[in-house]
């Protein structure tokens, strides 16, 4: 461990695998990124991050010596203790897998694997927004929805290791569309960048009018949305209203659960800015009627908090990697 001089954080999400090295002061010296597979399983989805990282260590003039450790983000269910990948909701076919090992007995470095929006977490309170807070919930806005925990200045994991899957918190139970969590009606099939598309879809094939009709099925997203929305188009703000309801809901029942009083927001839907975040309070404070302050923030450290976060989960567990 002593030899590392640099670590590698890897945020891999439903959309995108994004690369991060490290120096040991927490400096970024080279990142890269590169579309995700939806149709890998496991070992595939790994494979292309093994050769991803051996591609960065390489341009970069680096041994595996001069690499300490990699730690994985990743948006799944996962059993801290063994390194294993349970389920991937954004990305189905990566389930039941010791991505942990698998990626260590490859690349012969340490691995911390850890889900994306906990190692989020650890980032904004570490680095970011939710400095100097005791407690803190960061929650992700984007292709998924979910959160990471920090309680009296620490991540919480739960008994598992996979507290702080918010998202699949069940706000319609059995009914409306079907996650990747195997349920229908979780407020992720509800919020999510990815699943509000669907919801979108169902309706043009219902007649609505909208200028997202005119956008190709196959290629809509939502970014289309917010380009509707800014166009004041009626359709496209009523499934935003819809999308701050789910969202709303979802940190107002762990508001009432955890009574934590600071929410970290960071994500591609961010982008939306008050937009969809002026929607959600509204539609939280509708809800809260303890007159106590809540807080709202955003992210700070914008498109590179999912690479701060995995690097470090990966100081968390080993610590003296970033010290001299």
């Amino acid at each position: 461990m002593e030899k590392g001089k640099y670590v590698i954080g890897i945020d891999a999400g439903g959309t995108k695998v994004a690369y991060g090295l490290f120096d040991r002061d927490g400096v970024i010296v080279d990142k890269m990124q590169h579309p995700a597979d939806p149709d890998a399983d496991g070992p595939a989805f790994a494979d292309q991050m093994i050769r991803s990282v051996q591609t960065l260590r390489e341009r970069n003039h680096l041994t595996p010596d001069d690499i300490a450790g990699i730690g994985v983000g990743m948006p799944s269910y996962i059993i801290q203790d063994k390194g294993l990948i349970y389920l991937t909701s954004a990305l189905p076919k990566v389930r039941d897998f010791y991505m942990r090992d698998y990626m260590q007995e490859r690349l012969g470095v340490p691995i911390v694997l850890e889900n994306d929006s906990n190692g989020a977490a650890l980032a904004e309170h570490r680095r970011g927004a939710g400095r100097g807070t005791e407690h803190m919930v960061y929650v992700s806005a984007s292709t998924g929805l979910g959160s990471g925990l920090i309680i009296n200045g620490k991540i919480f994991r739960g008994s598992y290791g996979f507290a702080g899957e918010t998202g699949h918190m069940l706000m319609t139970p059995d009914e409306g569309i079907m996650c990747g969590c195997r349920n229908r009606g979780c407020f992720m099939s509800y919020g999510s960048g990815k699943y509000i598309v669907e919801h979108i879809k169902n309706r043009l094939d219902e007649g609505a009018q909208s200028e997202l009709a005119k956008v190709d099925r196959d290629s809509l997203s939502a970014v289309d949305l917010l380009a509707a929305c800014r166009k004041g188009d009626t359709f496209a703000l009523e499934m935003l209203d819809k999308m701050a309801h789910a969202f709303a809901v979802c940190i107002y029942n762990i508001y009432e659960m955890l009574n934590i009083n600071v929410y970290v927001f960071g994500g591609g839907l961010t982008n939306f800015g008050d937009l969809l975040f002026s929607r959600i309070r509204r539609e939280f404070d509708r809800y809260n009627h303890i007159d106590l302050p809540v807080e709202f923030r955003f992210a700070e450290l914008k498109e590179d908090f999912g690479i701060i976060g995995a690097a470090e989960a990966f100081l968390e567990e080993y610590p003296a990697v970033g010290v001299e």
